[in-house]
């Protein structure tokens, strides 16, 4: 038994086709680059303009794409150096103390961060008074507003509630218009605020403060039982 073998569109029909959807080539732009056409006198004609056209948007599309990941590159190079250099200053602290200093001044003068907050949950190390620091008891409000964001773990950015800005910055709660928090295991977390609105959004990538968060926890838990600086 033999199998028929489907009739394929004459050029004809192809022809006439392409006369009934004079943009079809519009839609498969891949294909107009593929044709031969035929030149006229002066060596072009209007599908091969065309073909020209589309290969123009195609690389100026990859350029712009290139350009792009260039500059992420370039970002993520300046963001890894600043990350080394923070986890050498922490390595290099006697105290937690001296640590989370450490911290506060490299977040401000490496990262132009313009409000930062350690919020220290219940503990039994005790450190002096900070306007950086926020230490919570147990019987604080405050210490339960961040309850899920502890057991979740996971990096937070974007806009606050209204509680949780004062809980954290106080009086300058009103010019923290987007923030970022990274949870500190075993210790409390990192607040960093921002007076622009879209400098920390969700959806952002996080895994520079992952890694962060992680490392500042390995910092401080050397000096977990210590009491006072």
């Amino acid at each position: 038994m033999s199998i028929e073998r489907p009739q394929l569109p004459s050029a004809e029909q192809v022809a006439a086709f392409l006369r009934r959807h004079p943009r079809f080539l519009n839609d498969f732009p891949d294909l107009a680059v593929s044709l031969n056409a035929p030149r006229n006198e002066a060596g072009t004609t209007s599908l091969t303009g065309y073909q020209l056209d589309v290969l123009r948007d195609k690389n100026r599309e990859l350029n712009r794409r290139m350009q792009e990941l260039y500059s992420i590159a370039q970002e993520n190079e300046r963001l890894t150096l600043r990350t080394h250099q923070l986890t050498l200053a922490l390595l290099r602290s006697n105290s937690m103390l001296e640590t989370l200093r450490s911290l506060v001044a490299s977040l401000i003068e490496q990262f132009n961060s313009d409000l930062v907050r350690v919020a220290l949950m219940p503990t039994d190390t005790t450190l002096p008074d900070a306007n950086w620091l926020k230490q919570f008891s147990a019987a604080q409000e405050e210490c339960r507003l961040f309850d899920e964001f502890l057991r979740l773990g996971a990096p937070l950015c974007g806009r606050l509630p209204t509680d949780k800005l004062r809980a954290l910055f106080d009086g300058h709660a009103d010019a923290v218009h987007s923030a970022a928090l990274v949870a500190l295991p075993n210790f409390g977390l990192l607040a960093i605020g921002s007076r622009e609105a879209n400098h920390f959004y969700p959806g952002m990538g996080t895994l520079f403060l992952r890694m962060m968060g992680e490392t500042i926890a390995a910092a401080l838990s050397r000096f977990a039982h210590d009491h006072g600086a």
